[in-house]
């Protein structure tokens, strides 16, 4: 119904941010994580918005990406997973983040946020393995963007350096870091996934 917020920031704490739209204060609820990069009381902000109307609930749910907006919408499609599960996550994780923990099977990861058991974070793995890939992820838009990857490269190649990546974060390495190993590994298009990992390995190191 309402796809942004935008205006001055009045209030702000862990759970709600009130902005100010034209002498309106709007109520607007938000993780710990998107609370923690606003920019302050009485700076400008825009937040994409997602709304949730019931019989006795009218509530607006904010974020400062569309990114985290669309993976917000994701995550309370799974049994369990309501709005304040879903901010309970991003609070602890990143969109990306979670894409990682997701195609990683990381449970662990997950569970670390407040009130998700480990068998509601298998439920979100199970649930959303299907509707996330890494062509989704800030590694895929950071290759493109460093011109790392090309229109032209090899479909092949391609799907190994997804798999190194994905192998490199499911041993726990950050995304970041298992970005690094696979674009350092010397004539890397040439090689199929375990000799990739093999030799992104050795860069961690």
């Amino acid at each position: 119904m309402i796809a942004f917020v935008k205006g001055q920031i009045e209030e702000i704490s862990e759970e709600n941010v009130v902005v100010d739209i034209g002498n309106v204060g709007v109520n607007v609820k938000i993780s710990a994580r998107t609370a923690s990069l606003l920019p302050g009381i009485g700076k400008p902000v825009k937040l994409c918005t997602y709304t949730l109307v019931r019989e006795d609930t009218f509530n607006l749910y904010g974020f400062l990406t569309k990114d985290d907006l669309t993976i917000f919408k994701k995550l309370i499609t799974v049994n369990g997973i309501g709005p304040k599960g879903g901010l309970a996550i991003l609070s602890v994780m990143s969109a990306d983040d979670l894409r990682f923990a997701v195609l990683s099977g990381d449970a662990a990861a997950i569970a670390r946020a407040p009130g998700i058991g480990k068998k509601t974070a298998e439920r979100v793995i199970l649930d959303l393995k299907d509707k996330i890939s890494l062509e989704d992820t800030l590694i895929h838009k950071e290759m493109q963007a460093m011109g790392e990857e090309s229109p032209d490269a090899g479909d092949e190649y391609i799907a190994a350096r997804n798999e190194a990546v994905e192998a490199l974060v499911a041993l726990g390495y950050s995304s970041a870091d298992a970005l690094r190993a696979v674009k350092s590994v010397p004539g890397g298009e040439s090689m199929d996934v375990e000799a990739l990992l093999k030799q992104a390995l050795k860069n961690m190191f």
